[in-house]
């Protein structure tokens, strides 16, 4: 783990308190990375249930009765939004949730692309680390309107979680530096890191578009094979959501080789990256790794 990611867990570890509270505030979170944001503001003073867990797609979750009761029991539903969580209007009308739905996103302007011949919301912020500062600051006043008299710790953490972010931005880009902007090309699963693209001068391809659910047409994925043999990307990874044949074929017929994975909409349930200041340290070096070796 990166020094900063160390400090950040000792600083949080101080701004406890001795003991958790007898009663935790209970809120839930759409899916895994969310959860450990929110986990990481609320600390000892909520109980986080998480829909949608580790290396699990948020794009095809399909909401269960249990998921239901288990949502009904809490004070504050916290949600990416922006079309992330398809499913939600059908959760919400279904569970009459009785609780505060919280979208993370909210304030935030967000990027638009092109996903099959039409321009569409991306919902991925969480890929910026500069985006998910606010997303924080979101939380924490999410929580102190809930629980007033944590509304100091919660300042307190969400301003300890920013630092944290801020540390992640500058050691990303001494990662990326020695790479040329014409080297930085990757090609990947679904579109899910533009925001990330956008942060730091990388270029994703993929051929599924914003959502998992999307299908790759034929023509598509013969234009991305072209141009991989064409400008010599090696940089060619799957995700931890999504099924790899797709990829592993892209990368047979351009004769590269898969880099490995990147995790996208998820942690995993490998020590690889269960925080998600883990998930990004891990998808940094993977990267730059990779993109090396790009013509």
């Amino acid at each position: 783990m990166a020094v900063f990611a160390v400090i950040f867990a000792l600083v949080l570890a101080f701004a406890s308190p001795a003991h958790a509270q007898d009663t935790r505030l209970p809120v839930s979170a759409s899916f895994s990375i969310l959860s450990d944001i929110v986990k990481a503001v609320g600390g000892d003073r909520v109980d986080v249930i998480t829909l949608v867990g580790p290396d699990q797609d948020t794009h095809t979750y399909e909401p269960t009765p249990a998921d239901v009761a288990k949502l009904s029991g809490t004070k504050l539903f916290f949600v990416n939004g922006l079309g992330f969580e398809g499913w939600l209007p059908r959760l919400m009308k279904s569970s009459h949730y009785p609780g505060e739905l919280v979208t993370v996103t909210k304030g935030l302007k967000a990027r638009t692309m092109v996903d099959d011949g039409k321009t569409v919301t991306d919902p991925h912020m969480f890929q910026d680390p500069e985006r998910v500062k606010t997303m924080a600051d979101n939380i924490a006043a999410a929580l102190s309107k809930a629980d007033p008299a944590g509304a100091n710790y919660y300042a307190d953490r969400a301003r300890n979680y920013r630092g944290a972010l801020d540390d992640l931005i500058v050691w990303a880009n001494k990662q990326l530096a020695p790479i040329a902007p014409a080297r930085r090309v990757v090609l990947t699963s679904h579109d899910a890191f533009g925001y990330l693209g956008q942060r730091f001068g990388i270029k994703f391809l993929a051929p599924e578009g914003v959502s998992t659910e999307s299908e790759a047409s034929a023509k598509d994925v013969a234009n991305l094979i072209r141009v991989i043999r064409r400008t010599g990307i090696k940089a060619v990874f799957m995700e931890n959501i999504s099924n790899p044949r797709l990829v592993q074929r892209i990368a047979h017929d351009a004769k590269v080789t898969v880099d490995g994975k990147l995790y996208s909409d998820a942690l995993s349930k490998n020590p690889e990256a269960t925080t998600y200041l883990q998930l990004f340290q891990y998808n940094i070096r993977a990267l730059a790794a990779a993109m090396k070796d790009n013509r």
